[in-house]
């Protein structure tokens, strides 16, 4: 059965522009979908694992071709678990809302706990990285209540999407459709972004 994992970045709940779209987008999926499987992984319920010293060496014992022992093959099981979850899918859709012109720090967690060598990356000393994800897709939700573009640069910049999109790519994830609502809080034009930003969700998931 075809498979669609929702990974949500966004912490606000209900109030949430990224999660919004991406519920739309979900209902839509589902209506021309309907033998389709759909989970949900929202990225601060506690389930993501850290990432700090003992996967680190974990890590690099991987690379090395070392089996981890000890707090690192508990480190190394843990982000396996979290990787497992991500590659059960063949979909992907992300709700990612724009932090300090980038992304959720919990996002950024979520890819150094998967982006594994062997898992998300193979590397070669003369090819250099390949990513291993082939075949899935992904839809992401980018959403900004400052940053815009054609705004000046008081308005920020966006190391969010750039972001983003490269690391899906560098994954293997080349198929990839997103859905942007951007609008300036400051000015009534955000009611008007809201209903395209919508209507370009409600097309992709037909699509998607």
């Amino acid at each position: 059965m075809t498979t669609l994992l929702h990974i949500s970045a966004s912490p606000r709940g209900a109030r949430s522009e990224s999660l919004a779209l991406a519920s739309r987008f979900l209902e839509v999926y589902r209506e021309h979908h309907p033998t389709h499987g759909i989970t949900e992984w929202d990225l601060w319920d506690g389930t993501l694992p850290a990432f700090g010293p003992a996967a680190a060496g974990a890590k690099m014992d991987v690379f090395a071709g070392v089996e981890p022992t000890g707090e690192g093959a508990t480190a190394w099981a843990a982000a396996r678990a979290a990787f497992d979850r991500l590659a059960a899918a063949d979909k992907l859709l992300f709700s990612v809302p724009m932090w300090n012109a980038g992304i959720p720090y919990i996002l950024k967690q979520f890819i150094d706990v998967v982006s594994q060598p062997g898992l998300v990356f193979g590397f070669d000393p003369a090819a250099g990285y390949r990513g291993l994800l082939t075949g899935r897709k992904a839809a992401v939700v980018y959403t900004s209540a400052v940053y815009g573009e054609g705004r000046g640069p008081a308005f920020g910049a966006d190391f969010q999407r750039p972001y983003f999109d490269d690391w899906l790519r560098w994954a293997g994830i080349t198929d990839i459709t997103t859905v942007e609502f951007r609008p300036n809080l400051a000015t009534p034009d955000a009611d008007a972004g809201r209903v395209l930003a919508t209507a370009d969700a409600i097309e992709a998931a037909k699509r998607f």
